[in-house]
């Protein structure tokens, strides 16, 4: 009898995006470990870094799923370096106080140890997203 397979860290992220197409936030956190450092860029509407899979749900995907309507994020590629894998994409979303919508290009670099997301930084153009949420140009 073969021993299960352990997922890689590609394979854990991408289950992520998977979770997040379906609109599965459990399935989503579910391999963040409780410490893990949860990094969204300065200049971006959840701007900080949350610790643990409960933070990231307070402080990221409540309040996206608060202020945005139809937010989502579409993956074209995934890289794999191991430990250290990079997801790269477009954020599409359209901001209900004001009505506009944006799309904004996206980079997330996770790390993954002992089949845990320990980190996860993510790299966006805070400006397009800034544009939506305002009143004026």
């Amino acid at each position: 009898m073969s021993a299960p397979h352990e997922r890689t860290p590609a394979e854990i992220v991408r289950a992520h995006y998977d979770a997040s197409s379906r609109g599965d936030l459990p399935e989503m956190l579910a391999a963040v470990a409780p410490d893990a450092r949860w990094t969204e860029m300065a200049g971006f509407p959840c701007a900080g870094t949350w610790i643990g899979p409960q933070e990231v749900s307070d402080h990221v995907f409540a309040v996206l799923g608060r202020d945005w309507q139809d937010y989502r994020f579409t993956l074209e590629r995934l890289i794999d370096a191991g430990d250290t894998v990079v997801g790269i994409g477009t954020y599409t979303g359209t901001f209900r106080a004001t009505g506009k919508a944006m799309a904004a290009r996206v980079a997330h670099v996770w790390q993954v140890s002992n089949a845990r997301v320990v980190a996860f930084e993510q790299f966006t153009d805070t400006l397009l997203v800034t544009q939506a949420m305002r009143t004026r140009t």
